[in-house]
């Protein structure tokens, strides 16, 4: 997947908006996401990026990132067995408006679910079927 930004950035930079300093009583997950919107995208994690996707935190920039990676990892967990991804789980539990905005990635997740066949945990199959129940017919 080709993304059409340079991922040498940070979200704060490419979406130009500045978080005011979080409040000095903020929580580890408050200074957490705050630190990241500051980092390069291509430095986050694959950890870094679900704690950011699961707090809808820069989603038109990190979806498409998060997709990428699925994508790789899906013929992989389809081949090893049960298959439970904290960064799948972001991705499955966005809003639905979320996909409205970027079918063509809805459609990607799509994939990437069919290929995972019943590999998926429990609670990830629970995650899935809803996200399929709000992807248009």
């Amino acid at each position: 997947m080709d993304l059409p930004f340079d991922r040498s950035r940070s979200i704060e930079d490419l979406e130009g908006r500045r978080w005011p300093s979080p409040p000095g009583d903020a929580t580890t997950l408050v200074l957490a996401v705050h630190a990241l919107r500051k980092s390069p995208i291509s430095d986050l994690t694959v950890e870094q990026l679900a704690r950011l996707i699961a707090q809808d935190v820069g989603l038109p920039l990190l979806l498409p990132v998060g997709v990428e990676i699925l994508q790789g990892e899906a013929a992989e967990g389809a081949a090893g067995g049960w298959f439970d991804d904290d960064l799948l789980t972001a991705v499955l539990t966005r809003n639905a408006t979320a996909w409205a905005e970027a079918p063509e990635l809805a459609g990607a997740i799509k994939d990437v679910l069919d290929m995972l066949g019943h590999e998926l945990s429990p609670c990830l199959r629970d995650d899935a079927d809803r996200f399929r129940a709000h992807l248009p017919h």
